[in-house]
């Protein structure tokens, strides 16, 4: 059996009664740096010294197979540096493996870096989506953003320090410098902080230098009436930046209602009228 457990984003008192278990009696694990989890061992005071194999993203697809054979024969343990496997951390290739080969596969759940910054956002939770980090092109970047500007749901991105200031910059271009946001960072720790505003004093606040493990947390789109002009300048603006026609005319369609074949036909010849 696989057995993915959830490790402390920063306070080691948030490892569960379930997690110091598995690592008391656990044989073997799969973790993503084996010398964080070997710190994550002394920390907690545990004296088992099980079996260490590293699972990262430069080795996960290759190692995948040999571990779900390793599974059949006792419980694999897989961790992550922090938070939960498989969210934007190693481990989807194994489960999606372990899954085709009939291979259980459990939770220990636990500590999350994207359910915390939601849940001390302030922003709205009853519909979110996480994005992971933003490209690191700035083409790509504005690409994503641009299909992402009209969705409704609370949005979540990682992010490191280095490059927080040039993404809320690129947030408050795609989005708009009003629409509400929060950056949390080092959730959990004790220099914890949560900056909330638009995300244009957002901007100038992360200018003056940011530390630590970062979440940035984006409201929504503002609810507009649909009109079939604006939902059609849409449609072409997410084209020219890259989207396919038919994509773009389904992520409008999705934000405005109407219809994604009228929009896509809309489109179509729209780009047949010769230009002025």
């Amino acid at each position: 059996m696989i057995i993915l457990a959830a490790t402390p984003i920063g306070n080691l008192g948030d490892a569960s009664a379930r997690l110091r278990e598995a690592l008391e009696t656990t044989t073997v694990i799969a973790s993503e740096d084996t010398r964080v989890t070997q710190r994550l061992l002394a920390g907690l005071g545990i004296a088992n010294r099980p079996r260490l194999i590293a699972l990262h993203e430069h080795n996960e697809r290759q190692k995948a197979d040999e571990l779900v054979e390793l599974a059949r024969e006792a419980d694999l343990l897989v961790l992550s540096d922090a938070g939960m496997p498989t969210v934007s951390d190693p481990g989807f290739p194994l489960v999606a493996a372990a899954a085709a080969a009939g291979v259980q596969v459990t939770v220990i759940p636990g500590p999350s870096a994207v359910l915390t910054a939601l849940a001390v956002s302030g922003l709205p939770t009853d519909r979110f989506a996480f994005e992971g980090f933003l490209p690191r092109k700035a083409g790509e970047r504005g690409r994503r953003l641009a299909e992402l500007a009209g969705d409704r749901r609370t949005l979540l991105f990682f992010e490191s320090p280095s490059r927080i200031a040039a993404s809320l910059a690129a947030l408050a271009e795609a989005f708009g410098a009003d629409r509400p946001a929060a950056v949390c960072r080092e959730l959990t720790k004790l220099f914890e902080e949560v900056r909330r505003g638009p995300l244009g004093e957002l901007v100038t606040w992360a200018e003056g230098g940011v530390r630590g493990e970062i979440v940035i947390v984006v409201g929504g789109a503002p609810e507009q009436e649909s009109n079939p002009e604006t939902a059609l300048e849409r449609v072409l603006e997410l084209a020219a930046s890259g989207t396919r026609m038919k994509d773009a005319a389904a992520l409008v369609a999705a934000e405005s209602g109407l219809s994604t074949r009228d929009l896509y036909e809309a489109a179509l010849q729209a780009r047949k009228q010769p230009r002025s």
